[in-house]
């Protein structure tokens, strides 16, 4: 095989000379694949001599790694010199922002190769025989070869992150451009087999199958992301050469108040203190009691960094819709107090810090939970339903529910019947809020082109969907009697707040009045906060 390829570089060489002289961003790596061929022949002798020195192994894996991104720069600029006849700035793809950002996730991804390659010449592979803890920690006792794993682990992670954030950006951008997203998306998919892969290393104690899939998969989404890199820094370099003018900027910083107010309006802490009303309830019935309060102070505190994060990664997916929409024209972004990317920046930096804070102060199922709701907000329903399904939050509701499940964790280190209760109950309370919320601002949606269900099948069929989810929530929120153990406080008040509210959807299916939508909005919010205070009274003081 070795042989063969170094034919194959040799001829292509050849062509690079006879054609491509002046074209720079082929010839310079066909010469350069020819130097790279030959040091890997002479590393691959060298590497036997040394009897597999960690060392020399990592070198040999390096540069043969450096072959494979050569050879792949040369194949997508081939196709590059062929795809670029367009002129002016309006190319697809053409976004230097987004160029830097595919550099340094390959970049980041070639750093976890090569430490890759150095635990396995190291045989550190099974330095802990857990995944994906370590030792049962997030962060383990740490020393020798558990350091060097811990180490890739941590890489691992952050070059995850990374292609997320390409993945979002890819699909986002002004002038999207279908090379970027296929490529893009190919990694994330190619990304999350190979930690399938890393895990079945653990669990198969380093078998075959598993190690030589494990270095399959790195070497395809290191080729995958140079291309990737390749591409984008093409498309941005063709549209660099017309001259451009930012028409978004009026030369305008703001003060150091109104830059945070306009951080913290991204992370809509209305809707924060919503989520974080089921959090503590649920604390307190799975205790039984009232939990430590700095447990209590760190569920909260992490939770909310948790929510705005999604909420900020919301608002830079939706900064598109929401400057049409009269109700989400003057938050952070549609009004351009701040960069679009700063915005996703921000985001990503607290669903980081969250995930961590939670993992240290409280536990990793909590983080973990956590984390599943960002990403559920993020990519479920953000990028998938809100815009396509008319299911949109009936399905995306989901994430709203987390929290219960947060709060439970965080308190036994489980998630029993009764949380996936207390998840069930705001889960069939949402629905029922959000499109009373939506028939007033139907034009809205409709002018957004957001298939709600006021928009899609009218306020009849929405009025007569809201009362059939309102008897369903009667009925989840006195299921938790027989599988939570709850007394009479509960029992009462539920049935109290659950009549209540049908009443409150029978009036509005007959009517007409638009005020009428709105009550039942303003009434399910208090439905849903007396309804938890119900739980946290009972858990206190069982009757």
């Amino acid at each position: 095989m070795a042989t063969l390829v170094v034919v194959l570089i040799g001829a292509q060489a050849a062509v690079a000379w006879r054609q491509y002289r002046r074209v720079k961003q082929i010839f310079r790596p066909a010469m350069a694949a020819v130097v790279l061929v030959f040091a890997q022949a002479a590393l691959g002798g060298i590497v036997v001599e040394g009897g597999l020195e960690a060392t020399l192994v990592a070198l040999h894996f390096t540069v043969a790694m450096t072959l494979v991104g050569v050879l792949v720069n040369i194949a997508a600029n081939s196709f590059c010199t062929v795809k670029l006849p367009q002129k002016g700035p309006s190319i697809a793809g053409s976004d230097p922002g987004f160029a830097r950002l595919t550099l340094l996730t390959a970049a980041a991804a070639f750093v976890l190769l090569v430490v890759g390659a150095y635990v396995r010449a190291e045989s550190a592979g099974l330095a802990f025989r857990d995944w994906p803890l370590m030792d049962g920690r997030l962060v383990p006792t740490l020393g020798g070869i558990a350091t060097l794993m811990f180490v890739h682990r941590v890489l691992a992670v952050a070059v995850l992150l990374l292609v997320i954030w390409v993945v979002i950006r890819a699909r986002t951008m002004e002038h999207r451009s279908k090379d970027l997203l296929i490529l893009s998306s190919v990694a994330l998919g190619l990304y999350v087999a190979q930690i399938l892969v890393g895990a079945a290393n653990v669990w198969t104690e380093l078998g075959p199958a598993s190690v030589t899939a494990h270095v399959a998969f790195s070497a395809l989404i290191w080729g995958v992301l140079v291309a990737l890199a390749t591409v984008s820094r093409r498309f941005a370099a063709h549209a660099a050469r017309v001259p451009q003018i930012d028409a978004r900027s009026n030369g305008k910083r703001g003060t150091l108040r109104e830059t945070t107010s306009a951080y913290l309006n991204l992370t809509k802490p209305r809707i924060v203190v919503l989520l974080l009303i089921t959090t503590v309830p649920a604390m307190m019935l799975a205790d039984r009691g009232m939990p430590s309060p700095w447990l209590v102070l760190a569920t909260l505190l992490g939770g909310s960094i948790a929510a705005g994060s999604a909420n900020a990664i919301n608002c830079y997916l939706d900064r598109d819709i929401d400057a049409v929409m009269r109700r989400t024209r003057s938050r952070a972004l549609p009004a351009h107090r701040i960069e679009p990317q700063s915005a996703l920046a921000f985001g990503y930096v607290l669903g980081a810090i969250s995930f961590l804070f939670l993992s240290v102060t409280v536990n990793v199922l909590a983080a973990s939970l956590a984390l599943s709701a960002i990403a559920f907000y993020v990519f479920v329903y953000t990028m998938w339903l809100k815009r396509s399904s008319v299911q949109n939050i009936v399905i995306g509701g989901a994430a709203g529910a987390v929290p219960a499940l947060v709060g439970w964790a965080a308190v036994t280190g489980t998630v029993a019947p009764p949380a996936w209760v207390l998840f069930a109950i705001v889960f069939v309370w949402t629905p029922p809020h959000f499109w009373a919320l939506a028939m007033r601002f139907s034009g809205d949606y409709a002018a957004a082109g957001i298939p709600m269900l006021p928009v899609v099948r009218g306020a009849e069929e929405t009025r007569r969907q809201i009362l059939l989810y309102s008897l369903l929530l009667f009925g989840t929120s006195l299921l938790l009697v027989p599988v939570g153990s709850m007394g009479a406080i509960y029992a009462v008040t539920a049935v109290v707040l659950g009549g209540w509210f049908v009443w409150r959807a029978l009036r509005l299916w007959r009517g007409t009045s638009p005020a009428e939508s709105m009550r039942l909005f303003r009434f399910s919010i208090v439905y849903l906060g007396l309804l938890f205070v119900a739980v946290a009274v009972d858990a206190l003081l069982p009757v």
